[in-house]
């Protein structure tokens, strides 16, 4: 599993959104450079690993919850 982050208005837009900074991260890497910092909107490739293709078809994408947060994205509003 490989997790992109960033915002998208559509499940669509996000792993277009993620092959792209994949596919510069790519780039970079194979010119000798760095893989690119994070993009002007928030998205940015890290841990990119040279040698692993990834499967583009079968790409996913979904609200992002972390699994160590005390609170998850779908929970609503709450007051402290």
């Amino acid at each position: 599993m490989h997790v992109f982050t960033g915002h998208a208005d559509s499940r669509s837009t996000a792993v277009r959104i993620a092959h792209e900074v994949y596919d510069q991260a790519a780039a970079a890497r194979q010119a000798g450079l760095e893989v690119p910092g994070r993009r002007p909107d928030g998205w940015t490739a890290r841990g990119y690993r040279p040698g692993w293709e990834l499967d583009w078809k079968a790409a996913t994408a979904g609200r992002w919850n972390n699994p160590y947060s005390f609170t998850r994205a779908d929970d609503g509003d709450f007051e402290l």
